[in-house]
């Protein structure tokens, strides 16, 4: 990992922890007197605090993890104990991410929060300020930097007759199943936000890139927030964003992905 090396910084400002294992993702389960947290480095840390307790704000959304210190350089966190996956904690994180997309967007507009993606640098604050400016602006910084900004300008000039174009609010911005805990208290917490003002579609369609969304979750996420129409028809267009995310950093089949919505909505081959 480059910069300072977090367990470096952790013994600095909270102590030496007696016990240090790693969790994937520059993350680490450490001990620290008789506290089990979690720590973890790299740039974007600040704005995923940030985007914590802003989803921390939301009154009926999904739990987070407690921020327990935030500084350049270094993150740390009340680590979550893992418990089994179950239809009722299904049930449940669908009506609390209903609630959390209930919740406007801290910023006041469409973007704002972090200007990261996992590893991906993003610009939070792109100029346009509605929906469509604001999906327009983010797909072709993306597109931009993986070469297929010509294949998806086409598509950008469709976005008004797309998009639902409702109001911004707060989403969690990159959740896949794996920034989903389900702890041993029977609640999904989410980890690793990319928080900004978005639109609650976005959240859905990208838990369902790697992973199926249960029909049960959904059907929660109803009682609180009827979905809009067209829901089903625009998921791959919402996923087009991660897939770019992914294109930029690892390329291979995120690419082929990429292109083939962006066909699908353009109507024509792209290329």
């Amino acid at each position: 990992m480059s910069g300072p090396d977090p367990l470096a910084l952790l013994a600095a400002r909270l102590g030496e922890p007696s016990e240090a294992r790693p969790l994937g993702g520059g993350a680490w389960r450490v001990r620290v007197g008789d506290r089990l947290l979690v720590a973890k480095g790299g740039p974007g840390v600040l704005d995923e605090a940030e985007g914590l307790r802003a989803l921390a704000r939301a009154p009926g959304g999904p739990p987070v993890p407690a921020v327990v210190l935030a500084e350049r350089g270094l993150l740390v966190t009340a680590f979550v104990p893992e418990g089994p996956r179950t239809p009722a904690a299904e049930e449940a994180l669908g009506r609390a991410l209903a609630e959390l997309h209930g919740t406007p967007s801290p910023w006041g507009r469409f973007g704002g929060g972090s200007a990261w993606i996992g590893r991906c640098p993003v610009d939070p604050w792109p100029t346009p300020v509605d929906e469509v400016g604001f999906y327009r602006a983010r797909l072709a910084e993306l597109a931009g930097r993986c070469g297929l900004a010509g294949a998806v300008a086409p598509l950008l000039e469709r976005l008004d007759e797309l998009l639902p174009q409702g109001p911004a609010r707060l989403v969690h911005g990159d959740l896949w199943w794996g920034n989903v805990r389900f702890g041993a208290d029977g609640r999904a917490w989410l980890l690793d936000p990319s928080a900004h003002g978005g639109d609650p579609e976005e959240d859905l369609a990208m838990l369902g890139l790697f992973g199926s969304v249960p029909r049960r979750l959904l059907a929660a996420y109803e009682e609180v927030r009827p979905l809009p129409a067209g829901f089903e028809d625009r998921v791959a267009l919402f996923q087009l964003v991660p897939l770019l995310v992914h294109t930029v950093l690892f390329d291979g089949p995120y690419r082929a992905e990429a292109l083939a919505v962006i066909r699908r909505y353009v109507g024509r081959r792209a290329s």
